[in-house]
């Protein structure tokens, strides 16, 4: 994804915090182990099935009216201690 406005918040959660416009830059690679997970909880209705997965991540930021960018360690450099990846059923869409 590239230049996916956000908003720089310096002072938040302050309620009169000012906000600055910023720009997030950012490559996620997920990759699936195979190895199935499940999540559930009946009484909340929640439930996530999915696989085990490792994930690698790359990041920048930039706020244009405060000179200031972030970026990142390298994609190579990255990885996950937990990640999964899969599909979320919650509330009205529960079923046992």
């Amino acid at each position: 994804m590239k230049k996916v406005p956000i908003i720089n918040q310096p002072k938040w959660p302050a309620m009169d915090a000012e906000t600055h416009a910023a720009f997030l830059d950012f490559k996620l690679i997920w990759k699936s182990t195979g190895e199935p997970v499940k999540f559930e909880d009946a009484a909340q209705q929640y439930r996530f099935t999915g696989h085990k997965a490792t994930a690698q991540l790359e990041a920048s930021v930039r706020v244009p009216s405060l000179h200031f960018s972030w970026k990142s360690d390298p994609l190579a450099n990255s990885s996950a201690e937990f990640a999964v990846i899969g599909e979320e059923v919650n509330g009205r869409y529960y079923t046992s």
